[in-house]
Formats: C-alpha cells, structure tokens, sequence
C-alpha cells in the first residue's frame, strides 16, 4: 500500500510551484511543465521521493535516532508543531536562532535555566519575591518557552532534520551541512536543491500541502518508534528464555587492585587452598650453604687430624716399598 496517494497531493495544492519568472534553473528536473505562468511539479517524483524519505526516517527512528521538525513561517507553525507534539519529536516554529545545532551547548544551558524556573515557580519559590520580580522573571520564562519550548525534550544533536522551507529557513540549512546531519527538505520551483540531502519537490506556501507531508513524517516517527519497541520487546523475551534454560550464573566480585595490594602476606598465604609453611621459603644463599657439610668445631678437627695421620701413613708405605 503507497504511503501516500497522488490525488492526495493534488488536491492538497503540493503541485503548485512558483511563478516562471522566479524559478531556480536547478528545479528544472522537478518541473512537469508552465501553465498561466506559473511552474507546475512533476507530482510523480514527489511521491517517490516522498516514500523514500518515509522508509528512510522510520528506518532511523527505529535505531535511536531523532527528527527535528523546522518551519517558523506562519502557515507552517501551527502544523509543525502539532505533528512534532504527536510523535514526540522536537521542533522550531517561531525563530531559529542562530547556533541551534553549531553552538547546541550554550542553547541547551538556557534551556536548563528555564526548566529550572519552571520548578522554582511549581515549588512556589516566586512567592518570597517582589512583585516586579516575579513580572521580570514571569516575562523571561513566556519570552524562553516560545522560543526554545519545542526543543526542551532534545538533548542531544538530532540524526535528521525535516525543513518545510528550505530558502527561509538556510541559517538551519547551513548549521545542518556543517554538522552533516541529513536534511529533508521541501523544496519549491525557487529554491536551490543542492544543500538538501533528501529532496521532496513540492508546494511550501500551501497550508494544507505543509501538514500533508509534516503528518507523513510524524506517522514514520511513530511507525519507527513502535518497530524499536518491538525490537526491545524481543530481545527482553529472549535474554528471559536464556535464563531459564541455563539459569543465572553468579559470578564472584573480584577484589579491586587496591585492596589486593593493601592485603597483608599472611593474609594471602592464610587465603591459598594448600597451606605453605614459612621453612618452605628458603633463599638462594640457604640452599648452598646447605648443600655443603656442616661440623661442629670438635667434629671439624677431628676429621682434619684423621685425614692428615692417613696422609703420612700411606707415604711411609710407599718408602718401605721402595
């Protein structure tokens, strides 16, 4: 079944391009033909590339990834933001600031700094403040919300990011290629195609034609974090059956290296499973000095008296033989 019909693009108005005269010469391959000078898209091309970054941005989702809808031009911010609501996504709708991808650590402290007014002002904190202090911070935490409020749940750099139109919004187009991070995009007859990664030729003016393709995507989201879910769900099941066929194996905490080294000699000797006796451990000099014979003084000049009366006595038997 196609994820999208071509009668569903046609009369959501993804067909309608620019005026002739305001065309892109690049946009020329996506062009069906001119009527009443006005550029007419090859809606062909739109539902197979449509359907590409479709299976492309499931398949993502379903290994972790993340999807960062953008449009803050006024037919595109009430339908961005609730297509990115429905799947949980992060979005912009009102500005894109300057760095919101590049500089991603200085963007997420102040968006620390308003989750932390959030919580002060819940715990009631704002009620030992002034009045006008309260009105100043009250200000700071509406002005922080409209602009960073879509991006609270993104805490890291997202995999991919879905434009709505990619001649507005280029500081987001230029942040996005020099992160590489892949970029849908939907591209208009006046627009440049190069910078996007996955283009999706169609109208960025129509409202209809905006939600059309932002709910696609929200419906891959979905689709992809259900598959992921799955995923996680059988490999549970699995390890469970693991575990009950071959059981739990307990393995014994080995003892850090600084507790081995701090163990005494005793100790280690005492923990063997054959007891060694201290007489075992005998030096080098002990060995050879036991290999020699050892006397007593009486014994040691005994000896050397004997051996030299048998000395004498074996030369006078050699003289008489003489």
């Amino acid at each position: 079944m196609a994820i999208v019909e071509m009668r569903e693009l046609l009369e959501a108005g993804v067909h309608f391009g620019h005026r002739a005269k305001r065309w892109h010469p690049k946009m020329g391959r996506y062009i069906f033909t001119e009527r009443n000078g006005i550029h007419i898209i090859d809606v062909q091309q739109t539902v197979k590339r449509l359907e590409a970054a479709y299976e492309l941005v499931r398949e993502d989702i379903s290994n972790g990834g993340m999807l960062l809808f953008v449009g803050t031009k006024r037919q595109a911010q009430e339908n961005v933001a609730e297509a990115a609501e429905r799947c949980g996504m992060p979005y912009v709708n009102q500005r894109w600031l300057g760095g919101t991808l590049t500089n991603f650590r200085t963007i997420r402290q102040r968006i620390d700094y308003l989750i932390d007014l959030e919580h002060k002002s819940e715990r009631g904190e704002f009620e030992k403040l002034t009045k006008k202090e309260i009105l100043g911070l009250e200000r700071e935490m509406a002005k922080l919300n409209r602009r960073l409020g879509g991006i609270k749940n993104m805490y890291r750099l997202p995999s991919m990011v879905f434009i709505t139109d990619v001649r507005r919004e280029h500081i987001a187009v230029k942040e996005a290629n020099k992160l590489d991070v892949p970029i849908i995009g939907m591209v208009d007859t006046n627009c440049d195609p190069t910078p996007i990664d996955h283009i999706i030729p169609s109208n960025d003016d129509a409202i209809r034609a905006i939600k059309l393709i932002a709910d696609k995507f929200a419906d891959a989201v979905i689709e992809g974090q259900q598959i992921r879910e799955a995923l996680l769900a059988e490999e549970e099941e699995e390890v469970l059956e693991a575990r009950e066929e071959w059981g739990e194996y307990v393995v014994e905490e080995e003892l850090p290296i600084e507790a081995e080294e701090s163990m005494d000699v005793k100790e280690m000797v005492s923990e063997m499973d054959v007891p060694v006796e201290a007489e075992e451990f005998v030096s080098d000099a002990e060995m050879s000095t036991a290999a020699e014979p050892h006397f007593e003084e009486g014994e040691a000049d005994a000896s050397d008296d004997s051996s030299a009366d048998d000395r004498l006595d074996s030369k006078e038997e050699a003289g008489e033989g003489e």
